[in-house]
């Protein structure tokens, strides 16, 4: 009887091994990467915007070359990739979102980035592009100063910039 569970164990274990050690793997990263790609270039994004956040320019070319790097098998390159991704941010606002109720400050703030991308690919010239991408975080001045909360703001929006321009640029969303 317990050689039986066993026998039957080990069937079982091994045909999830055997499904799962080959086959197509389905997911979201990596995109459709077109064959023959191995190498991208990310330029620095020069903050042209009106308002100027020190540390976006830097942040937000870090980001872009974190989220490529980590979801394709791509290798950055400085000059003359195969993916080329340039531009600048052109928009950096904070603005009232709601009103607290019987007084006319904020009850809720927010920060938007807007980031004008020109992504060349010199294996596909079809899919090149030249577009703005705008994304935007509400916060409460309840949670602290601006300048307190900015910092992780910023970070937020940065991965939601860098992951649609990711999906527009591999994955044409």
């Amino acid at each position: 009887m317990m050689l039986a569970k066993t026998w039957r164990y080990l069937a079982v274990l091994m045909a999830v091994v055997a499904v799962n050690g080959c086959g197509v793997k389905y997911g979201f990263t990596g995109g459709s990467i077109p064959e023959g790609m191995k190498t991208y270039t990310v330029e620095f994004f020069e903050n042209t915007a009106p308002i100027v956040n020190p540390t976006l320019s830097q942040t937000f070319t870090e980001a872009l070359k974190e989220r490529i790097r980590s979801q394709s098998s791509l290798s950055q390159v400085t000059t003359n990739g195969d993916a080329i991704f340039e531009g600048r941010i052109t928009g950096y606002s904070i603005a009232p979102a709601a009103v607290e109720a019987g007084t006319d400050r904020a009850a809720l703030n927010r920060l938007s980035i807007t980031v004008n991308v020109k992504y060349t690919n010199t294996i596909k010239p079809e899919d090149n592009f030249e577009q703005p991408f705008t994304r935007f975080k509400d916060f409460s001045s309840a949670g602290g100063s601006i300048p307190a909360q900015e910092e992780a703001l910023i970070r937020d929006i940065n991965q939601m910039l860098t992951e649609d321009i990711y999906n527009r640029a591999f994955a044409n969303w």
